[in-house]
């Protein structure tokens, strides 16, 4: 298995315990939940059930009759409702045949997209916190994973709960995409021979996703792969943006709209901001914002100068901002002829300034400040003309403001006058307003490294594309 070093460890760290385990694993869709689990149990379940996308109660109670017959339960009818099917449930884990894990001998069961079992006024919630309430939570060699894709649901129903489970849940794993190391891994393990700068493309459009990364072939070259999985006549991944948010959110489109916004705009979204569009508002907004912060797909930030005063909201998932940036009807056809545009390297730069942000500890790593706390924030000048804009500033404990410029280009970059000036600029006028005492760095993360010049003296620490796969 590529990765996920902690989470096995925490998997066999509940296989070693000697009182009943309740696990809430979620993560953003497709991120490889289910294979985790399955992988690590080898598919040994005492029980295994998942639920049903877009299902209504009658449904999800015949899957689940169905996963009951296969692991043994006798009565072939369909359950009245969900105190009837976990009461079912419990009488098959007591019999002396359940199947236990190989190694441990524990009972575990798996209940997977948990979220789509919860249709409205089906009381599932109700029935599962009486089941282990009752019975399971007494059982010392028993072991319930719950996931689900729908994070947000899984966080405020499961996590958070301030009923029936509350304080009932013994561990939680948020499963992340795959660092660019680990993308590395599953790639040269798949067979693809590919250039970390390629890999790194990549990563600008897939993300860390293990399941899209599936699809690249050995033998395809990256524009191949990407004109086959997007822009070709039933590209499995044409419409993956659509279906993502359909099989996460019962209303999709508040949160699609969403999205579009923030896509527009580099630095990110005040709330208020948002607020003033009038389509979304209030509370309403507030619960979108929290579910798409949840589920991976925004991050939410503060501006250095105003770190108590309202948050910028921006999109960081890949596959949004290549969807929206470049899938949209009638902006480009092939992903062959698209390359090596100025349209190309003006989304390359927007990407790479991303796959930054989602690579924070490495770049920690790699300036030696791995263990020294830190905060990140953007900034932007209010005050000055010519004004100033920060996407990436590293603020250490240790007195020393790091202000990050990621560039991207095929070799070395080199700093000209322009460029150095403007850096100059940036630096004067952050100080100026901020009046910071801290020593400003600036920090320049590169594909290939910068090339040594008249202007390069400006620069303090350098970050290639190369320490960003440290793992």
């Amino acid at each position: 298995m590529i990765g996920r070093k902690d989470e096995i460890d925490y998997l066999d760290h509940l296989l070693s315990s000697k009182k009943p385990e309740f696990l809430a694993l979620y993560g953003r869709r497709r991120v490889g939940k289910t294979y985790l689990i399955k992988e690590f149990f080898n598919d040994t379940f005492s029980f295994y059930s998942t639920g049903v996308q877009q299902s209504n109660t009658k449904q999800q109670l015949r899957a689940f009759k169905e996963s009951l017959v296969k692991y043994g339960d006798q009565v072939k009818s369909i359950p009245k409702d969900w105190f009837e099917a976990f009461s079912r449930l419990e009488n098959l884990l007591s019999e002396k045949g359940v199947i236990r894990d190989y190694r441990s001998g524990r009972r575990v069961i798996f209940l997977d997209e948990l979220p789509w079992m919860d249709t409205p006024r089906s009381d599932f919630k109700s029935a599962l916190e009486y089941f282990w309430n009752s019975w399971a939570s007494s059982q010392k060699d028993l072991i319930l994973i719950v996931c689900g894709s729908a994070t947000s649901w899984i966080i405020n129903n499961i996590v958070k709960n301030t009923g029936g489970f509350y304080n009932r849940i013994t561990g939680q794993i948020h499963l992340m995409p795959f660092s660019l190391g680990e993308c590395e891994q599953l790639l040269s393990s798949n067979g693809l021979s590919m250039t970390r700068k390629q890999i790194i493309i990549s990563y600008m459009i897939l993300g860390g996703i293990p399941y899209y990364l599936n699809y690249l072939r050995p033998g395809l070259s990256l524009a191949q792969n990407i004109d086959m999985l997007f822009f070709r006549e039933n590209s499995p991944l044409r419409y993956e943006y659509d279906q993502l948010f359909s099989s996460l959110f019962t209303n999709a489109d508040k949160y699609k709209s969403i999205i579009k916004e923030l896509s527009k705009r580099k630095r990110g979204v005040l709330r208020t901001e948002l607020d003033n569009k009038g389509t979304i508002s209030g509370k309403e907004l507030t619960r979108c914002l929290e579910d798409l912060e949840q589920s991976g797909f925004i991050r939410k930030y503060h501006d250095y100068s105003t770190p108590k005063n309202g948050c910028l909201f921006q999109l960081t998932d890949p596959l949004c901002l290549f969807s929206l940036t470049l899938l949209e009807p009638g902006k480009i056809s092939s992903w062959m002829d698209f390359i090596e545009t100025p349209a190309y390297y003006g989304w390359c730069g927007l990407a790479f300034e991303r796959i930054c942000m989602l690579h924070i500890p490495q770049i920690k790593k790699a300036l030696g400040i791995s263990g020294v706390s830190c905060q990140v924030y953007s900034w932007k000048s209010k005050k000055s003309d010519p004004g100033a804009q920060i996407d990436l500033l590293i603020e250490r404990k240790d007195d020393v403001i790091n202000l990050c410029e990621a560039k991207f280009t095929n070799d070395k970059y080199e700093l000209d006058k322009e460029e150095y000036n403007k850096l100059q600029n940036r630096i004067s006028v952050f100080q100026h307003e901020t009046r910071t005492g801290k020593s400003v760095h600036t920090t320049m993360i590169t594909v290939s490294g910068l090339k040594a010049g008249k202007y390069s003296d400006i620069v303090q620490s350098i970050i290639t594309g190369d320490e960003l796969f440290s793992l």
